[in-house]
């Protein structure tokens, strides 16, 4: 197959040849012809969309297949289902139930790994987040290897707190075993941040977030995070979860190589505003595009398209659009160690693409086409 378009990485005019990798990528002369091309865009935290939720045992494959549909058409061509605090039982069940799913259904192989983020997480209001306070626990080994016999070996990323005793070792274990850790949800201090990162943790979850209301000037665990370099960092660009000023700072000092795009999104996310359910706790999605705990301003994850959140970080930290989708397509790739989705539009990657709009003026996208492994799974209305 072929297609062309502005490398929007390089702002060269470009042609690719494709099958299920890339195989040929030539510059062209003049100018692009008004569509943009893109790596497939990245998302290492979706904990459910379009009505569904991945942390529901119970969910169906029908469902889970076609959420995973609806988020192609925003240019997420690979992700994380993300597996939340829950019951040992319950998580345990979400883990199998998707694992299960990604097997049998064509949408599949969208599905890069899975995240679990707690239950190994700060007990404290605030850092806990909207994370079930009963279910917050230390962290286990034995349930680590449960979570990967769940899933046939593929929990990719882990979201945990430092502050728990006996934690680096943890670390270390997940390490070995190729699994990137997060730090996130945390009151941890300096010294069991520094820990942690000495063991092998390598980001931070939705910095800025996951976080006590006041905090001491200095020192604290968002500044201490931001400033070791060790780490990459992710970041909600809904303009809710974080203001412009905060995520303009936190970027500057991470840099944009060691920054990721995530969404958050929860089963709300694509659908009307209105109350729904995520397992045994009720949230509400709001006409301005917040999810919070029913009838509390706590927010519980976001409702964020990935193709909105390329648009914000334009917009609200300054980025240019090589730079954001720097972070909606190679550096998740990276972080999340995802093969064949580290380079960019270069031959060898995987055929992973997104075909674009660009409204320099706006500084929006709209997507027109997606292929993963070079078959095109989304098309916009009217293209």
């Amino acid at each position: 197959m072929n297609c062309s378009g502005i490398d929007a990485t390089t702002g060269r005019s470009v042609e690719i040849q494709f099958a299920r990798t890339l195989e040929h990528v030539r510059t062209r002369e003049g100018p692009g012809e008004g569509v943009w091309l893109s790596p497939g865009w990245i998302d290492l935290q979706v904990n459910g969309f379009a009505g569904v939720d991945y942390c529901s045992p119970q969910t169906p494959a029908d469902d889970i297949a076609h959420s995973i549909r609806v988020i192609r058409s925003t240019g997420v061509t690979r992700f994380f289902p993300t597996v939340i605090t829950g019951t040992v039982d319950g998580m345990a069940g979400a883990l199998r139930n998707l694992a299960r799913a990604r097997r049998s259904m064509a949408e599949g192989n969208s599905i890069a790994g899975f995240h679990v983020e707690g239950p190994h997480i700060s007990p404290d209001d605030g850092p806990r987040g909207a994370h079930p306070r009963q279910c917050v626990r230390p962290p286990d080994l034995d349930e680590y290897r449960h979570w990967q016999d769940a899933t046939d070996g593929q929990v990719r990323l882990v979201t945990v707190s430092p502050e728990w005793p006996g934690v680096n070792r943890y670390i270390e274990t997940l390490v070995r075993d190729g699994v990137v850790v997060s730090i996130g949800h945390t009151k941890a201090t300096a010294e069991q941040i520094a820990g942690a990162v000495d063991s092998g943790a390598a980001m931070s979850t939705h910095i800025g977030n996951g976080a006590h209301q006041v905090l001491p000037r200095h020192p604290n665990y968002i500044w201490e995070q931001l400033a070791d370099d060790r780490l990459v960092a992710s970041f909600i660009a809904d303009g809710i979860h974080l203001p412009g000023s905060f995520l303009k700072v936190a970027l500057r000092a991470k840099g944009v190589e060691r920054s990721v795009l995530v969404t958050d999104a929860v089963m709300p996310a694509g659908c009307r505003p209105g109350r729904y359910r995520l397992g045994e706790v009720e949230v509400e999605l709001h006409a301005d595009d917040r999810v919070t705990l029913a009838g509390e301003t706590r927010l519980a994850g976001s409702s964020l398209r990935m193709d909105r959140g390329v648009g914000n970080l334009m917009r609200l930290a300054g980025l240019s659009l090589a730079e954001a989708i720097a972070l909606a397509a190679i550096n998740p790739a990276r972080a999340g160690r995802i093969d064949g989705r580290t380079q960019g539009l270069v031959p060898g990657d995987r055929a992973d693409l997104v075909e674009f709009r660009y409204d320099e003026e706006q500084r929006t996208v709209q997507v027109k086409r997606v292929w993963v492994d070079g078959e095109l799974v989304s098309v916009a209305d009217g293209e």
